[in-house]
């Protein structure tokens, strides 16, 4: 009878360390997160208080956020919060946190533990592992091409956009112009008139 009671409590301590190895066995990086993103978490949080929004924000639903502006986020707001104002740099460290680029036509990214509100779950954000041995040499000149390709079109997308934005400000300057050039039209007109007047005012004086 002893030798059973001794065989349970065996089993228990047994049991109760197994327990609390795998306690201690959690990983405390999911508590830590990444210095990137929590200062892009924290740009976009403080922009709302900053009126920032035109340039990037929190989509509606707070799921993802969307750079509306990549030439004023590059200038104005990634020194800010980053050692640098490379949007492209901006975009791979994105990509290596697994964040997915949601739209063809705009700067939207999202992850779906990256979520307004929930700064608890940057913790939970791993960056994507990389074990370059496994692949052969061929495969690995592809891939720098790959990723050689994407920035150049990241870039090419960029220049269309700036491009798009000058073209935008070079027609409003042409309308300012053409605005002061009617203004000018008008003054002369009733200068014209005015002298007109005047001349007629002096004819019949003398």
């Amino acid at each position: 009878m002893v030798d059973k009671n001794v065989l349970e409590l065996n089993l228990g301590l047994g049991h109760n360390n197994f327990g609390g190895d795998a306690h201690v066995g959690q990983s405390p990086r999911q508590r830590c997160p990444p210095p990137f993103l929590l200062k892009t978490y924290d740009l976009l949080e403080e922009g709302e208080g900053e009126d920032i929004t035109k340039i990037v924000s929190w989509n509606a639903e707070g799921t993802s956020f969307v750079v509306w502006s990549p030439a004023e986020f590059s200038e104005l707001t990634l020194p800010r919060y980053f050692k640098h104002n490379n949007f492209s740099s901006f975009i791979r460290q994105l990509n290596t946190y697994g964040f997915k680029k949601m739209s063809s036509k705009r700067w939207e990214f999202k992850h779906e533990k990256f979520q307004r509100g929930c700064r608890q779950m940057l913790g939970e954000i791993t960056r994507k592992k990389c074990e370059p041995s496994v692949f052969p040499a061929y495969l690995k000149s592809s891939s720098e091409e790959n990723a050689s390709s994407s920035t150049e079109e990241n870039n090419q997308q960029l220049l269309m956009e700036e491009n798009k934005n000058l073209k935008k400000e070079r027609l409003e300057l042409q309308m300012q112009i053409d605005e002061c050039k009617a203004l000018e039209m008008k003054l002369l007109a009733c200068l014209s008139q005015f002298m007109d007047t005047h001349q007629t005012k002096l004819r019949k004086l003398c």
